[in-house]
């Protein structure tokens, strides 16, 4: 009986050796199918608007669905990629970013698609390509200690950026497999190469018309500084100002702080493209996103089209 159980053992060995590049350990620990084994940059986008561009620009695409989330595989600019929609917010851009590091051999992820405003310099229809990102409404709510006075407790040691009235912003615990030990961390910054790559950008026709609406001014292109992203949707003149004095941030959104804490885990190279539709309430009026997103929404695919073309 024992020579059939070594046998036994050495089908399975083999079976299993001959899926190596068809399942790998996914990040429940679990063996998750490989749905595709190119190495791809994955393109994400949060909601339809942004995708609208890349949908249209993909050669020869193929779908997959993952918990209801399409992924198209194809190329773009002649690089491979696999183009999907991250949904809204932060938790949504965790979970389906590990979901595409799982499930596809990624090998840099570009994230693309629209923002606040928040630097007073910048203007609707600009793109903007922040070196690194923070999760700005990571908080501790603080105790009224004083009338308008609000106090961190002594044991939380991180609560050292300045504070908006009870909230004081803190670092995010993270670890990965390259630094195993939980280290506190506010910024995740882009990938320094693909950033290079961003500078060397010329000539991208940004738009400042769309369907009968224009801007003032003609957008430009911004490399560098900082960006920030949280659960809220903003549109608040005194937490925009705050904001910018507080982290010098450029702009804001609602995912790629995530996207970046995801691709530091991971060891993958991140960078992402955000073009403002509005400015979180600094402009005059009602909230202008409505009326700029999808001028935004296409000079944001734009620029990042022209980033996959130089990319190498």
């Amino acid at each position: 009986m024992r020579w059939r159980s070594f046998l036994s053992a050495g089908v399975l060995a083999l079976g299993l050796s001959g899926c190596a590049g068809v399942y790998k350990t996914g990040s429940d620990g679990s063996l998750s199918a490989r749905l595709d084994d190119t190495p791809r940059i994955a393109v994400i986008s949060a909601f339809q608007p942004e995708l609208t561009l890349l949908v249209n620009r993909i050669q020869a695409p193929a779908k997959h669905s993952i918990n209801g989330v399409e992924f198209t595989t194809g190329t773009l600019e002649g690089k491979p990629v696999v183009l999907f929609l991250s949904g809204i917010s932060m938790t949504n851009a965790t979970m389906n970013t590990q979901v595409v590091l799982d499930r596809f051999r990624i090998t840099n992820i570009v994230f693309s698609g629209i923002a606040g405003g928040v630097n007073p310099q910048l203007h609707v229809g600009d793109v903007t390509v922040p070196a690194q990102w923070g999760q700005y409404l990571e908080v501790l709510m603080a105790r009224e200690t004083a009338p308008g006075k609000y106090t961190a407790p002594p044991f939380i040691k991180d609560a050292t950026l300045p504070n908006f009235g009870m909230m004081h912003p803190r670092s995010v615990e993270v670890r990965s497999a390259a630094h195993p030990q939980i280290v506190r961390k506010f910024w995740f910054e882009a990938d320094p190469k693909m950033l290079d790559v961003a500078r060397s950008i010329r000539n991208v026709d940004l738009a400042n018309c769309s369907a009968g609406k224009c801007l003032a001014r003609k957008p430009q292109l911004v490399v560098g500084g900082n960006g920030v992203s949280g659960q809220a949707f903003m549109d608040n003149k005194a937490y925009r100002e705050y904001t910018f004095k507080a982290f010098q941030a450029n702009v804001l959104d609602m995912e790629t702080a995530a996207v970046g804490m995801v691709a530091y885990s991971n060891d993958v190279p991140y960078i992402a493209f955000r073009s403002l539709s509005d400015l979180a309430g600094g402009g005059d009026g009602e909230n202008e996103m409505g009326t700029f997103m999808g001028i935004a929404a296409d000079n944001s695919a734009k620029v990042m089209l022209a980033f996959l073309a130089a990319w190498k």
